[in-house]
């Protein structure tokens, strides 16, 4: 885990050390960026054509998961705006200038390219196992372009390394969390531990269902996957319509894919003032993921 930590921030802090001074390169950069997004997001919906059919199980995979992913959102969404109004982020903190309208579409472009992905891996159903490598090295260029606007950003290596905001975000996340999984156990009448281990996952789809999978079986590691998949599409969708007057709502929603993943929709749609909080947000949850997990699924057996 620690070594997968390493490659996200290597390429971050690399980008950091590059100083560009013309306009006209910035916006190069800009654009660049952009069309990586759209790139990585066709991907992943390749990746989804991939998965193996959990057809046998889907019917308590599916309850399992929407129970737990309605529950955890909706304490998610009602904690999180409070720290917007607590704790505002600085105005120029979201450049996003778009209407909502504009906004809207541009989640639905989102979606769009990820279900065009998974729609043409379904139908030419060709060899697909080459999508993950692909993924991740284009996602290290993409933290390499966000890395060197950050140099030309004008934020100072300590508001991108001790963020408040970030922390604050990353604890509200857990905490409300915690608090759907326990909602989720009295509803599915399920162990409190296990549920909790469950929602510890904070959207890292990959480990949590492979963690999950492994203590409880397949039906709950393929749901702990669909939980933060849902969570990490949702995402996608909220970030451009909300970022521009939720910013804090937007990225902690996010959860630890604010740090990867979504860290370039975030930077793209509210301005790349927002991509310290993500990081710091996304880096705190994702080094949590791990140790929380396996902390309940122990006190559950």
């Amino acid at each position: 885990m620690f070594l997968g930590m390493l490659f996200i921030f290597a390429p971050l802090v690399i980008g950091y050390l590059f100083s560009i001074s013309q306009p006209a390169k910035l916006t190069l950069l800009n654009k660049a960026t952009v069309s990586l997004v759209y790139v990585i997001l066709f991907l992943m919906g390749l990746s989804l054509a991939a998965l193996d059919n959990l057809s046998a199980n889907l019917q308590a995979i599916l309850r399992i998961a929407g129970v737990f992913f309605l529950a955890m959102g909706c304490c998610n969404l009602l904690a999180l705006p409070w720290i917007d109004k607590w704790f505002p982020i600085d105005s120029q903190a979201t450049q996003t200038k778009l209407p909502l309208s504009s906004m809207a579409l541009e989640s639905i472009k989102l979606i769009f390219v990820v279900g065009a992905g998974l729609l043409l891996g379904l139908i030419l159903g060709f060899d697909l196992s080459w999508v993950e490598s692909a993924s991740e090295w284009i996602l290290f260029i993409l933290l390499f372009f966000i890395g060197v606007q950050l140099r030309n950003s004008g934020l100072t290596l300590k508001q991108i390394l001790l963020n408040k905001h970030g922390m604050i975000i990353a604890s509200v996340v857990i905490i409300t969390c915690w608090i759907g999984g326990i909602l989720a156990a009295l509803i599915l009448d399920i162990p409190v531990y296990q549920a909790l281990a469950m929602a510890s996952g904070f959207g890292w789809y990959s480990l949590s269902g492979i963690l999950m999978g492994d203590a409880f079986g397949p039906v709950y590691g393929g749901a702990s996957f669909l939980i933060e998949l849902m969570r990490e599409l949702v995402a996608l969708a909220l970030i451009p319509m909300f970022i521009g007057r939720k910013p804090c709502t937007s990225i902690g929603y996010a959860g630890a894919t604010a740090m990867d993943f979504t860290l370039p929709v975030i930077q793209t749609t509210g301005g790349v003032r927002c991509v310290p909080i993500a990081i710091v947000s996304g880096f705190i949850l994702s080094l949590l993921v791990p140790f929380l997990m396996l902390l309940f699924v122990s006190l559950a057996g």
